[in-house]
């Protein structure tokens, strides 16, 4: 069901003898096989049909691709309070307590203005700015997701972003409105502009605008490929978080492990999409056997076993066998996965030890899932390696630092003639100049 990969016997150096920074052959890794710049040229026209005929190009588009052509692109306020007012109790109280987490977290992120004196007389403040208006993208197709729009919305809403918008893809099944329980979410954070788009419309309309949507500075939220590759079309037009691809779970564990636990944590990523990513590394092959008998015996039981089973026997899947936990360390960091546990000895100190991940799960009791809904920490996390450059959904993901430069007379002056050998140096005289014009040419003798 889930293949095995040998790296046992090729640590690198380093690996071996301590850093976890030695090089690791990425190819021989399991990944997604992933062509966004193929779905550029299928993505291209979409967008500049929405570009140029705004409206009328989303609604034909969403018949096109979802087989249903909403009455109107923006969702009725009275649809938003009737998906509320029928919300399972259960499920409300639950969104409630993600909401609740989320924001004791995210708003513990906010940054604040800081002012430094350069010297007497010369300052430089830093000012955090939100973005003015957002569009946040939640998934729709396999899953109901109302826990992207608690992970895109708090974040938003603690930065301060005044005007915020999401969109989902309409439900045929649902008279052509995205699923109620989306609907549902955004009136519990109270979100009264939704729109039923999805795809790479979606994102032109955000980028662009339309006679009903206004356009957005930035657009954040996982997607499948044609959001991704729309995202990478218009981040010239629009701000984009990620390209965010399908779901990754990697595992670093040894013989502390418990094998249950570890396939169900495969599992329960494996489950979101054929394409998704369950990998495991370790140096215990006892334990790479007795996970893959629990896969045998837990995927059978799951609703989505088909699914499950595909993902798991896909390229992008699989156990990593390796010389040691520093071995493992090395190809974990490496591998840069969207989530990583940590199910060894001693979690805490390996976990201190990762460089390359979206977000880490420490210890057994600390399973993906529970930051999917209710940890506090965001789910929106960078995918296909690029958690090594890239950083998870934040309140600073919606925030502009501006530098206010504040000198005084006597401050410029003493700094004048070193602008202006910097100027020349150059070969950008006239730059030089704008400084020593404001003393009539003549720098004050102390700073020639």
């Amino acid at each position: 069901m889930i293949s095995r990969i040998d790296l046992r016997g090729s640590a690198p150096a380093e690996a071996a003898s301590g850093p976890a920074n030695g090089v690791i052959d990425r190819d021989l890794l399991p990944r997604a096989e992933l062509d966004v710049e193929a779905a550029l040229a299928k993505v291209r026209p979409l967008c500049e049909d929405v570009h140029h005929r705004g409206t009328a190009a989303v609604l034909e588009l969403t018949e096109r691709f979802d087989g249903v052509r909403p009455e109107q692109l923006r969702v009725p306020a009275e649809a938003l309070e009737k998906a509320l007012a029928g919300l399972d109790p259960a499920v409300r109280a639950a969104l409630e307590e993600s909401i609740r987490r989320a924001r004791i977290v995210h708003r513990d992120q906010r940054r604040t203005d800081s002012t430094v004196q350069v010297v007497p007389g010369g300052t430089v403040t830093e000012r955090w700015v939100p973005v003015e208006r957002v569009g946040l993208y939640v998934p729709g197709g396999r899953a109901v997701y109302p826990s992207s729009v608690v992970m895109n919305v708090v974040p938003a809403q603690e930065a301060g972003v005044g005007s915020l918008a999401v969109t989902s893809p309409p439900q045929a099944e649902f008279g052509g409105l995205p699923h109620p329980t989306i609907l549902a979410a955004c009136a519990l954070l109270g979100v009264d502009e939704v729109y039923a788009a999805g795809g790479a419309q979606a994102i032109a309309m955000f980028a662009y605008g339309t006679a009903e949507c206004a356009p957005a500075q930035l657009v954040t939220g996982p997607g499948n490929i044609y959001v991704a590759a729309a995202k990478r079309l218009l981040k010239g037009v629009i701000g984009i978080d990620s390209e965010a691809g399908p779901t990754e779970i990697a595992v670093l564990a040894d013989d502390s492990a418990d094998a249950a636990h570890v396939a169900a944590d495969l599992i329960s990523q494996a489950e979101h999409d054929v394409v998704a990513a369950a990998v495991l590394v370790t140096p215990s092959e006892a334990l790479a056997e007795a996970v893959e008998a629990e896969l045998e015996t837990q995927v059978p039981a799951t609703k989505h076993s088909e699914r499950i089973a595909e993902a798991l026997s896909g390229r992008q899947s699989g156990i990593v066998l390796v010389d040691s936990l520093e071995h493992g360390l090395a190809v974990v960091n490496a591998y840069a996965a969207e989530h990583l546990e940590i199910q060894t000895e001693d979690a805490a100190r390996w976990a201190a030890r990762v460089r390359n991940a979206g977000a880490v799960f420490v210890g057994p009791y600390a399973p993906v899932s529970l930051g999917d809904y209710a940890a506090g920490s965001n789910h929106v996390l960078p995918t296909g390696g690029c958690a090594c450059h890239s950083s998870g959904l934040s309140v600073q993901s919606f925030l502009r630092g501006i530098h206010v430069v504040d000198y005084t007379r006597d401050a410029l002056a003493e700094v004048t003639h070193h602008v202006v050998a910097l100027a020349e140096a150059e070969d950008l005289p006239a730059h030089g100049a704008a400084l020593k014009a404001r003393f009539a040419w003549n720098v004050p003798e102390n700073s020639k």
